[in-house]
C-alpha cells in the first residue's frame, strides 16, 4: 500500500509539471526524463520494480495503439518508402553501430549483449517526436515520415531485441535464420492484427451501441491483439499497429459521436499516465541501478554513456543522406513527384529522440541477465541526451536553417468550404418543401458558416427577425441541424476515404461536429 501511495503522489507531481510544461511551452517528454532523474535523488524512496514479464504487456500495447490510431493511413501509405528506409534499415544500421561501439568500449560486454543495447536504443519514440515537433511548422510530409518511422521502427527494433535476448540465453545466433524468421514473424503479426481489426470492426458496427462499452472495447483491443500474436510467437507490436491502423481508418463507420468524444478523452488520459508512470518507475530504480554498477568508475560510466549517445545521434545523419539521395538519383519519377529540401534532412536527423518504448524494453530485461543494470543505465543516458540535447535545440535549429513555417490554414479553408457548400446544396435540393420559417433558419445557420469562411462577421440576430420559435418548431429545427451534421459527416468520410484532404483537418472538423451534435442533443426540449 505504501508503494502505491508513493506512485500516486509521484503522478500528482508529474501532472503538476505537465501543467507547467503546457504553460511555458516546454516539451513534456523532456519533463518526464528529467523527473526520473529528480526522483532518483530523493532520499528515502523505495525501489519499486515491476516484473519484466509484464512490463511490455502493460506499456507497449496501449502506447503503440494510440500512436497508430492517430496516424493517417493515406499519409502513411504515401510515404511508405522513406518510412521503411528509416523504420527498418536505419534501425538495424543503428543496432549494429551501437553494438560495435559498446563491444569496443566495454570489456565485459559480449556481442549478444552489445546487440541487445543497440536494439533497445535504435527506435526513436513516437510520443517524443510528436510532442517536440508540434507547433514548429514542419512540412506535413516530414511529420508523416517522423510519425510513421516512430510507429513501425518499434516493431523492427523489438524483433532485434528479442533475437538478442535469445542469443544470450541460447548461446547461438544464425543470421540467415534470424532474417527469415523476421519476415515470418512480421508478416504473421500484421495478418493477426488486420484479422483482429476486422473482428472488432464487425463487433462495433453490428452489436455495440453503448459508448461506455465501445470505449472499453477500444481499451481491450490492443492487449488482445498483442497477446494473441505473442502467444503464437509472432510480432505483437506489428499486430497492435496493424489493428490500430485498420480500425482508425474505419472509425467514422463504427463509432457514434458520443463514443468518439469519450474515446479520445479516455485514451489521452491513459497514455498520459503510462508515460509518466514508466519514468517514475525508472526514477525509483535508478539509485539501486547506480549502486549495482558501482564497480565501474564514474568516469568510465560517463564516457560510455556519452559515447553510445553520440553514436546513436551521428549514425542517423550517416544513414539519412544516402537513403534519401540514392532513390532520387535512380528514379526520375521520385525527382519529379517529391519536393526536395536538404534542410528537411537535417531536421529529420536531428529529430531522433528516444523515449518510453526504449525505457520499457530496458526494464523488461529479466533480472537474471548479466549486466542488466548497466544496460538500463546506458539506455537512460541515450534517452536523456537525445531528448534534452536534440529536443531542446530543435526549435533553434529550425530557426537557424531559416525554414519557412508550413501552414495548413489554406488547405483547411478549402476542406471546410467543400463541406459547407455541399451541405448548403443539399438543403436547396432536398429541403425546399419545409415550412419557410424552418427552412430560413436552417439555411441561415449554414450561410453563417459559409460567411465565416469568407471572413465576414457573424450576424447580430441568428433567428429571423429575432423572433422566438415555438417549442415544436425549435425541436424540429434542432433535429434538422442534427440531420444535416450527418450530411457533413458523409462528405468528410468521402474525403477521408479518398485521401484528398489532410487527415488532421478532417479529424478537427469531425471533432467539432461531435461536440456540436452533443450540444444539440442536450438542447432538445422534452416536455
Amino acid at each position: 500500500m505504501e508503494n502505491i501511495t508513493i506512485i500516486i503522489m509521484m503522478l500528482f507531481g508529474i501532472v503538476f509539471l505537465g501543467i507547467l510544461s503546457n504553460k511555458y511551452k516546454f516539451p513534456f517528454p523532456i519533463v518526464l526524463v528529467l523527473s526520473g532523474v529528480v526522483i532518483s535523488v530523493i532520499p528515502g524512496l523505495p525501489v519499486i520494480a515491476l516484473s519484466p514479464d509484464i512490463v511490455f504487456i502493460i506499456f507497449l500495447p496501449p502506447l503503440l495503439y494510440h500512436a497508430a490510431w492517430n496516424t493517417s493511413w493515406h499519409d502513411f501509405k504515401g510515404a511508405i518508402r522513406p518510412i521503411s528506409f528509416a523504420a527498418i534499415g536505419l534501425v538495424f544500421f543503428t543496432t549494429i553501430a551501437v553494438a560495435v561501439a559498446a563491444h569496443a568500449l566495454i570489456d565485459d560486454i559480449s556481442w549478444p549483449l552489445a546487440f541487445l543495447i543497440g536494439a533497445i536504443v535504435s527506435p526513436p519514440d513516437a510520443v517524443a517526436a510528436t510532442s517536440i515537433t508540434k507547433g514548429l511548422g514542419l512540412h506535413p510530409r516530414l511529420l508523416t515520415i517522423l510519425d510513421g518511422e516512430s510507429l513501425v521502427n518499434d516493431a523492427s527494433g523489438l524483433v532485434a531485441y528479442k533475437y538478442a535476448l535469445t542469443a544470450i540465453t541460447a548461446g547461438n545466433f544464425v543470421l540467415w535464420e534470424a532474417g527469415l524468421n523476421f519476415v515470418v514473424v512480421a508478416s504473421a503479426g500484421i495478418a493477426i492484427g488486420v484479422g483482429m481489426g476486422y473482428i472488432m470492426y464487425l463487433i462495433h458496427k453490428k452489436y455495440v451501441c453503448d459508448p461506455i462499452v465501445e470505449v472499453t472495447l477500444t481499451f481491450l483491443t490492443p492487449f488482445t491483439s498483442y497477446l494473441i500474436a505473442e502467444h503464437f510467437h509472432f510480432s505483437g507490436v506489428l499486430a497492435v499497429v496493424s489493428t490500430g491502423l485498420y480500425l482508425s481508418f474505419r472509425s467514422a463507420q463504427i463509432f457514434t459521436h458520443q463514443s468518439r468524444i469519450m474515446t479520445t478523452t479516455v485514451w489521452d488520459v491513459v497514455v498520459y499516465i503510462l508515460n509518466g508512470l514508466i519514468f517514475i518507475l525508472i526514477g525509483l530504480q535508478l539509485r539501486q541501478i547506480m549502486a549495482d554498477i558501482g564497480g565501474y568508475s564514474p568516469l568510465s560510466l560517463a564516457i560510455w554513456g556519452i559515447s553510445i549517445s553520440f553514436v546513436v545521434i551521428i549514425v542517423r545523419f550517416i544513414w539519412v543522406f544516402p537513403a534519401v539521395m540514392l532513390p532520387r538519383f535512380l528514379s526520375k519519377k521520385i525527382r519529379d513527384k517529391e519536393e526536395f529540401d536538404a534542410r528537411n534532412l537535417v531536421v529529420f536527423g536531428w529529430a531522433g529522440m528516444r523515449g518510453v518504448v526504449s525505457m520499457a524494453a530496458a526494464l523488461a530485461i529479466p533480472f537474471t541477465f548479466p549486466q542488466r543494470n548497466l544496460v538500463i543505465f546506458l539506455v537512460f543516458c541515450v534517452i536523456l541526451s537525445t531528448l534534452v540535447l536534440l529536443g531542446l535545440t530543435l526549435p533553434w535549429l529550425i530557426r537557424k536553417l531559416k525554414i519557412e513555417p508550413y501552414s495548413i490554414y489554406a488547405e483547411e479553408y478549402e476542406v471546410r468550404n467543400i463541406v459547407v457548400s455541399q451541405t448548403i446544396a443539399h438543403i436547396e435540393e432536398n429541403l425546399s418543401l419545409l415550412q419557410d420559417e424552418l427552412l430560413n433558419n436552417i439555411k441561415s445557420k449554414y450561410e453563417v458558416k459559409f460567411n465565416r469562411l469568407q471572413k465576414t462577421e457573424l450576424p447580430a440576430h441568428y433567428f429571423a427577425n429575432g423572433e422566438t420559435l415555438s417549442t415544436n418548431i425549435f425541436n424540429e429545427f434542432t433535429q434538422l441541424q442534427i440531420d444535416l451534421i450527418k450530411v457533413e459527416r458523409q462528405k468528410i468520410e468521402q474525403l477521408h476515404r479518398s485521401g484528398d484532404a489532410n487527415e488532421e483537418i478532417l479529424r478537427k472538423i469531425e471533432r467539432e461536429l461531435d461536440l456540436e451534435e452533443t450540444r444539440l442533443n442536450m438542447d432538445m426540449y422534452e416536455g
